[in-house]
């Protein structure tokens, strides 16, 4: 049977487990702003740059070897940027992750120490009845495990990719760059 002081536990652990959850959000979003701020002012400071140099050029030359010599920084901020983001937006999934599957563990338990409690109470003869429950429970325990390495499988699969695409971009970008 659960106690007014259990539920009152439960509750106060979920609403700290709640403003937890908030405050990584927060700092995720204040992270990924951040970022932004930093991006668009080196972004306004290279154009800047870039825009002056292009003035000062003293021929169509000097013009293309500008342009073409933005194409490597270019990329390689863009791959950076990409890199940021997919660090702070796995950083805060992955907060959420643990949060979730701290909770899901802590529900198991508590939901397996109410089979064994009935379990207990339960009338004789029903041994067979509870034991097929638990059964059922242990499996469906088991492939929850095998989706969430399923899931952490795929997201380091994700992060593989990014990687892989971000240094063909830089790559791409070199010869681009000295073909012209």
């Amino acid at each position: 049977m659960i106690t007014p002081e259990q539920v009152l536990v439960a509750n106060k652990n979920n609403l700290n487990a709640m403003f937890g959850l908030t405050e990584a959000a927060f700092a995720g979003m204040e992270k990924l702003v951040e970022l932004n701020i930093a991006a668009a002012k080196a972004a306004l400071n290279d154009s800047a740059s870039h825009t002056h140099a292009l003035l000062g050029a003293k021929d169509i030359q000097e013009v293309l070897a500008l342009q073409t010599g933005a194409y490597q920084p270019t990329a390689e901020k863009l791959a950076s940027y990409g890199r940021h983001v997919y660090e702070i937006a796995s950083t805060t999934s992955a907060q959420f992750g643990h949060a979730f599957e701290g909770k899901a563990a802590e529900a198991q338990k508590a939901f397996m120490g109410a089979v064994d409690n009935m379990a207990k109470n339960a009338p004789a003869g029903s041994e067979t009845a509870v034991n097929m429950f638990k059964s059922a429970l242990a499996a469906s325990n088991s492939a929850v495990e095998s989706l969430q390495k399923a899931a952490k499988q795929v997201a380091d699969l994700a992060e593989n990719n990014l990687n892989a695409v971000a240094a063909t971009a830089t790559a791409s970008a070199k010869p681009a760059s000295r073909k012209r």
